[in-house]
């Protein structure tokens, strides 16, 4: 299995989620929200295909995370890879797990099959599209103020609470 990425993977990142973090940049997203910070990851067509083991060699050589961020583009768009990477971390690595999307929580979890899988298999997840018109830099790891940090059930996909 392969997964469209928009670059390299990053470590030591303090930014997508608490504690120093691994992130996967995936390339293509549907939502192209007006401000995005990321429009280099909108196209499909772009960025490097990459086979997930060679994602999670990767993964593994780097030391001292605290877990795993997807960013984007969309994550969701490529939910059977990020699923398979997101529980190898977990299992291997031990790492909790965080995603980024575009799309707000309810309509991931009514999309159902790999889509729900994918959001099951997270720890967090900040969710719903960048309005440029509610952008505020106090929200933390949030860009603008609609979207939602939410602590997920793992296994289940229940919001435990949300920040």
């Amino acid at each position: 299995m392969q997964i469209r990425l928009s670059g390299p993977l990053e470590h030591d990142n303090i930014v997508n989620g608490y504690g120093l973090r691994a992130v996967l940049w995936t390339q293509g997203c549907k939502r192209h929200c007006m401000g995005c910070q990321n429009p280099e990851t909108w196209s499909f067509d772009s960025g490097i295909l990459v086979d997930i083991d060679e994602v999670k060699e990767k993964l593994r050589s780097f030391k001292g995370q605290a877990g795993l961020t997807f960013c984007g583009g969309e994550p969701f768009e490529q939910p059977e890879a990020c699923l398979e990477i997101s529980r190898w971390c977990r299992r291997e690595l031990g790492w909790n797990i965080w995603s980024f999307s575009g799309y707000v929580y309810e309509d991931l979890k009514a999309a159902g099959g790999a889509t729900w899988e994918f959001l099951k298999s997270l720890d967090a997840l900040i969710d719903g599209p960048f309005i440029l018109e509610q952008r505020d830099l106090t929200v933390k790891f949030r860009g603008s103020r609609n979207q939602r940090l939410l602590h997920l059930e793992y296994g289940t996909g229940r919001i435990l609470r949300q920040e």
